[in-house]
């Protein structure tokens, strides 16, 4: 066993920690299917959202460990339940009343409101691959109404007609007595209207293949459960296509915990054995309330892309997936610097630390290096002070603080300096709050500016930091964070901010004595 194998059975990193589940799963040994197949779903109700790319980005990972941990080959396949009937008009689509007559047909024979593809379905199939090719993940694009059409499911479905008992044993407990009175875990699709319907299951004959049900004009019809004549409910679905496809591996929200449970149940009565599974805990807004799209709490992918770049995103993915994080604007500063301070760490850490570094579950084994050498926060406070509009105002610093950087040179921090000013626009500018300084604090900072007029030892951000430490200790801070929130206050209208020493060295020794003197005399409000 090589030494990087041989850490990564140890390590203790959650993907790894997956990942040799899923190795225990199997006995270590290739599964009769020839590979291990990873597996997530996608409803093309809507578009691919935060949560598509949180679990594709969390699978991958889980992926990408297990390939550390054995030879075996795997696949990761995202699947559409695009055979789904269509149950609501989403108020963000054109053609609302052409729509309203689609209802009830599965999604792929809905229209496409855009105009671009053959079907709703497709058109929502199309940009999904189109959002996880734009991530690059690896992956394979499965669609349930092509499954169920070219009888991938046929044999699993007939399966389930002979234990259609077991199954409704199952299913019937979870259900209130109206929904028991009607509930079958087929679903026919109608050779009059093509609807998808809830209907019961009046006769099944399993010689046959077929079961008996009642269309809504009061007609019995008999069709077979195979071809792609009917689908599946929900739970019996997920099962189905775990027991039909080999399914080893799906993780999924808090919110799906008992629709895992159930669908288990039916994937065992079916003959197979349910696949590892990873229950994830859901975001919630800055208050502590759950995200939900139809309140529009909380952050969206694209919004969050506006104001960083993905690998922040994924690297907040990674962080504690069974642990609640709130997820608003103010935490994309502090995920930008703790991914670039994980790839600064990278390169010096050995093995072990290595594997349970995010950035290896981001990018494998071809790490970055880092071309941040401000942190955003930083920049944030830069284009703050300085009042920037656009990039180029920040670039005119940095250039002084590392004149070795140039926009082609770090292309990470020149769009990161373009994220910062738009996020200062958005979200710092309409926040800030300066305050007056109080007299202890007026004669400190007083003194730090005529301590910076002598200064002499050019930008050292540290030796600035150790002035900045000092005025703040010979004037009586206690504690020392004391003194640096009155310099935030008063001149960032912050509570909080960078390493003060640091902001001097980007901003400049004159430009803060200036900026000191104008806080002091109430100008910067």
């Amino acid at each position: 066993m090589s030494e990087l194998r041989d850490a990564a059975m140890q390590s203790k990193a959650w993907p790894f920690e997956e990942a040799r589940r899923i190795l225990k799963r199997i006995g270590g040994k290739v599964p009769e299917k020839g590979h291990v197949l990873f597996q997530t779903g996608y409803g093309p109700s809507g578009l691919p959202h935060l949560g598509t790319f949180g679990e594709v980005a969390r699978t991958t990972m889980v992926r990408r460990a297990f390939q550390e941990l054995s030879d075996i080959p795997t696949r990761l396949l995202c699947f559409s339940d695009d055979m789904d009937g269509f149950r609501k008009v989403p108020g963000n689509v054109p053609m609302q009343d052409e729509l309203t007559q689609d209802l009830h047909l599965p999604l792929t024979k809905v229209r496409d409101p855009f105009g671009t593809h053959e079907g709703f379905a497709q058109h929502n199939n199309a940009k999904l691959r189109e959002f996880l090719d734009g991530f690059g993940f690896e992956y394979e694009f499965a669609s349930s109404t092509e499954y169920y059409t070219s009888g991938r499911f046929d044999d699993m479905l007939l399966v389930a007609l002979e234990r259609f008992d077991k199954i409704m044993e199952i299913m019937l407990p979870t259900l209130g007595p109206d929904r028991q009175a009607t509930y079958s875990p087929f679903l026919p699709v109608s050779p009059k209207t093509g609807h998808v319907l809830q209907v019961p299951t009046l006769e099944r004959n399993v010689g046959k293949g077929t079961i008996v049900y009642q269309e809504p004009d009061g007609d019995r019809v008999e069709i077979p459960v195979t071809g792609g004549h009917v689908k599946m409910q929900w739970k019996p679905d997920w099962a189905l296509r775990w027991a039909a496809l080999g399914v080893d591996y799906e993780m999924s929200g808090k919110d799906l915990i008992d629709s895992v449970t159930q669908a288990s149940k039916i994937c065992r009565a079916l003959g197979r054995p349910a696949p590892e599974s990873l229950t994830y805990e859901l975001f919630n807004d800055e208050l502590g309330q759950k995200i939900s799209k139809s309140k529009g709490n909380g952050l969206s992918m694209e919004e969050w892309l506006a104001y960083a770049a993905p690998e922040s995103l994924q690297y907040f993915m990674y962080q504690k997936p069974k642990t609640a994080k709130r997820l608003y604007f103010d935490v994309i500063p502090k995920a930008v610097d703790e991914y670039h301070q994980q790839l600064r760490a990278y390169p010096d850490q050995d093995l072990t630390r290595k594997l349970a570094n995010p950035v290896f579950h981001i990018h494998n084994h071809d790490v970055p290096a880092s071309d941040m050498v401000v942190p955003f926060a930083m920049l944030l406070n830069l284009a703050s002070v300085a009042s920037a509009e656009d990039r180029q105002t920040l670039w005119g610093f940095i250039r002084r603080y590392a004149p070795e950087a140039s926009p082609d040179t770090h292309p990470g921090l020149d769009a990161a300096a373009g994220f910062a000013v738009r996020y200062y626009n958005d979200f710092v500018k309409p926040a800030k709050t300066y305050r007056a300084a109080t007299d202890v604090e007026a004669a400190a900072m007083r003194d730090l500016a005529d301590r910076l007029a002598k200064w002499q030892g050019g930008l050292d951000a540290e030796e600035l930091q150790s002035l900045v430490f000092a005025v703040g200790k010979e004037h009586g801070f206690d504690p020392l964070r004391d003194w640096f929130k009155a310099l935030y206050e008063v001149l960032l209208g912050a509570s909080q901010g960078p390493r003060f020493g640091g902001f001097i060295a980007l901003y400049g020794v004159q430009e803060t004595i200036a900026l000191i003197r104008s806080g002091l005399n109430g100008e910067l409000g």
